[in-house]
């Protein structure tokens, strides 16, 4: 018994600092890899060290301004990523259903979505699966999955990049919103013509010097011509300008919803709408994955369509469509 324990044990410490290998090469230096796995750059260096006297070859070559892969060390590390694949996907079955994430989950997220409408869904992850933790990224770009050890993003787009997954899990209604000031008391433009006479806001990431409107019932396109007065690429900037009087914005409508209620911004041409934004969850192919993702994947799955939905105009609303002063 003694013995099994033993072996045990020692298997499960190999695989920890292949583990940790594989992350030094990865993140391209001790450093980052110490950074990334909540650890020291001496303690890395040890396992690094134990591991290159546990097979009896050299794996890394060290100088004072690089760190390359040996022979040996590149053999290592692809063989060592299928072992770990393994070892999880062993592990997975062993335990089976009740397998229960554990550790730190890496996540990218835009500005935006992540500070409103997806803490929600990510206290629901917290909530249910109190072992683990998450480092909650707010960046409006695609990460070096590889590179800063992110286990997925949240990306709003298209997704371009072959080398990734990219589960599509929503789309985000666009609306056309100005402020009551901005019209100065002319009726309300209902028709794509009306927009184009009047001084507009850009969201650079999406849109810059011209808009695509569709009819809500025809289904008729029409693409509008724009010269925008200040261009953005922050959802909650582009919002507080339009408030502000200084143009219309084409925007998310669930970022838009607190403001029209309030009065603070009208909806423009109501029967027309900008292409949505697809939502994507995106993360790294690979043979297996550990259950903090697969769980955090199931979740958001679930949550991103109604936290993207445009919500229902309320009566009152409607009225003020109707009214630029109302």
């Amino acid at each position: 018994m003694k013995t099994d324990l033993h072996t045990s044990s020692a298997t499960a410490d190999r695989v920890a600092l292949l583990e940790t290998f594989v992350r030094i090469v990865e993140a391209g230096t001790l450093s980052a890899a110490a950074a990334q796995l909540g650890s020291t750059q001496p303690t890395i260096s040890r396992r690094l060290q134990a591991l290159e006297r546990s097979l009896g070859v050299r794996l890394l070559q060290r100088s004072t301004h690089a760190m390359t892969l040996t022979d040996d060390g590149a053999r290592c590390y692809e063989r060592a990523k299928e072992l770990i694949a393994g070892w999880q996907s062993f592990e997975s079955e062993v335990r089976g259903a009740s397998d229960e994430p554990a550790g730190l989950l890496r996540v990218m997220v835009p500005h935006a979505l992540g500070q409103h409408q997806l803490v929600g869904p990510l206290v629901d992850y917290l909530k249910r699966y109190p072992r683990m933790a998450v480092e909650w990224r707010l960046e409006d770009r695609t990460p070096d999955f590889t590179a800063e050890g992110i286990d997925c993003a949240i990306q709003v787009g298209e997704v371009s990049d072959p080398s990734v997954v990219a589960l599509r899990l929503a789309e985000v209604p666009r609306i056309v919103v100005a402020a009551p000031s901005l019209l100065d008391g002319a009726p309300l433009p209902t028709e794509p013509a009306e927009l184009q006479r009047l001084p507009w806001l850009a969201m650079h990431t999406f849109y810059r010097t011209e808009i695509r409107l569709t009819h809500a019932v025809t289904g008729e396109m029409v693409r509008v011509p724009i010269r925008p007065r200040l261009s953005t690429d922050g959802l909650y900037a582009l919002r507080n300008a339009a408030v502000l009087g200084v143009g219309v914005a084409v925007a998310s409508a669930w970022a838009m919803n607190e403001e029209l209620e309030a009065g603070r911004l009208l909806h423009l041409a109501p029967q027309w709408r900008a292409p949505p934004l697809p939502v994507h969850i995106v993360y790294p192919p690979a043979r297996f994955y550990p259950a903090r993702l697969r769980r955090f994947i199931d979740i958001m799955r679930n949550a991103l369509p109604q936290a993207v939905a445009a919500l229902p105009s309320r009566p009152e609303q409607d009225q003020r469509d109707q009214t630029p002063n109302g």
